[in-house]
């Protein structure tokens, strides 16, 4: 993609290669290289600043002369982008209509809106369902004597919990999961057209379906997410438009379950190379809130997030001028010794722990304690009623390195 190259000398013996299998499978030493190096590299593979350390990520997320989009301001070529492909454009019409992928002030209206229907209340009414479903799905595992964790538990939970949310009835869910994993695709560096295709059909896909259910909802509404975020409106009557709501329901589902599904198998494998810190919270539950926490900066769902450069910034005596793109590695930052003790260490009573597996900022996660709420619910669940769960084989990584996770844990109870 034509845009910004920088006119100094770019280092070209960077660790960091998102697509050597063996980075993908342990990127911590690599970061730690990077960290070691200086605060910001650029790498040209991608035409991005790499951004590793903790202080510099927590900043740039707040930092407003960045931002997820710049056409708010900029036209493609003001900015010296080339536009998406036209065969693109059903999934860039989902994405950029999120408040994920939005800037002021259209993301402080919809934010705003959807916090309407999505308040801490609703979240609370969830948690008796979401523990008896966490419930249900470790007794099913158990029954069998074990299973793949990923596909019998971390799986079906968050993707039924936005479903129920939603509203979308159980008849209806089986695609969730494929059209989620599908768009997500998009989101990895540089990827392959057989990818983009994949996001494209998917997001075609998923909007129909999404479009009849508001239709349906709009005739008949319920106590449902889609029914609230159909009547939620501001005190001059804005209101999402129906491609705001259909990208909103997109976005929560994909970003409200991928990063738990992942947590979860990357969590419970963590667990099962540290004995120790698996028989500390086998022996005292109550370290639940601090293990989920922990295992999210461990070893972190989303390792990279991006932003555009829509005003001259500096770091570290390094200016990066408008219309550069910068990368800020989450993985990195979490495993910082200027902010962590003793990084590389699993400590699942650690109470410092400011990692920023959720964001920052303006686009600070909004299902985080839903989020929060599932992975609490299911590790109890493991805990209390597996006891003995333990792994049956070496998982398969994913490829991916944006969105870090297994491609299943087959375990024994």
């Amino acid at each position: 993609m034509p845009g910004y190259r920088p006119s100094m000398a770019a280092p070209t013996d960077l660790a960091f290669d998102p697509w050597d299998p063996a980075f993908v499978a342990d990127p911590y030493p690599a970061y730690a290289e990077l960290r070691e190096r200086g605060r910001v590299h650029f790498f040209e593979p991608t035409n991005q600043w790499l951004v590793p350390h903790h202080a510099d990520v927590s900043a740039l997320l707040r930092d407003r002369r960045l931002g997820r989009t710049y056409l708010h301001r900029f036209t493609h070529e003001e900015f010296g982008r080339t536009p998406p492909p036209p065969e693109h454009e059903p999934f860039h019409t989902l994405n950029d209509h999120g408040m994920l992928d939005l800037e002021p002030p259209d993301h402080t209206r919809i934010r705003r809106l959807v916090s309407k229907a999505f308040t801490p209340r609703t979240v609370q009414r969830l948690a008796p369902y979401v523990r008896g479903l966490a419930r249900d799905l470790v007794a099913a595992l158990v029954e069998a004597g074990g299973g793949d964790l990923l596909k019998d538990v971390a799986e079906p939970l968050p993707v039924a919990v936005i479903a129920e949310m939603l509203g979308i009835p159980e008849s209806d869910r089986a695609p969730l999961r494929p059209w989620s994993a599908d768009i997500c695709g998009m989101y990895e560096l540089n990827p392959p057209r057989e990818a983009a295709a994949r996001a494209v059909r998917a997001s075609v896909e998923f909007s129909d379906y999404l479009r009849e259910l508001i239709a349906e909802r709009r005739e008949n509404p319920g106590d449902d997410l889609i029914s609230g975020l159909i009547a939620a409106h501001d005190e001059d009557d804005d209101r999402l438009t129906e491609q705001e709501m259909i990208s909103t329901c997109v976005l929560l589902l994909n970003a409200g379950h991928e990063a738990t599904v992942n947590s979860t198998v990357n969590g419970w494998w963590a667990l099962f190379r540290h004995p120790d810190q698996l028989a500390a919270l086998r022996a005292d539950h109550s370290l639940v809130p601090s293990a989920v926490e922990e295992l999210m900066r461990y070893d972190t769902p989303l390792q990279l997030f991006e932003r555009w450069v829509l005003d001259e910034i500096e770091i570290d005596g390094q200016v990066i001028p408008r219309g550069a793109e910068i990368a800020m590695l989450f993985g990195s930052a979490n495993h910082d010794p200027a902010v962590f003790a003793d990084p590389s260490r699993l400590d699942l009573t650690r109470a410092d722990n400011p990692h920023i597996s959720f964001s920052a900022g303006l686009h600070y996660c909004i299902g985080a304690p839903l989020a929060r709420l599932e992975l609490a619910a299911s590790m109890r669940a493991l805990l209390e009623r597996a006891p003995t769960l333990r792994p049956a084989g070496e998982p398969r990584r994913r490829p991916n390195f944006v969105i870090r996770g297994l491609e299943g844990l087959a375990v024994e109870v």
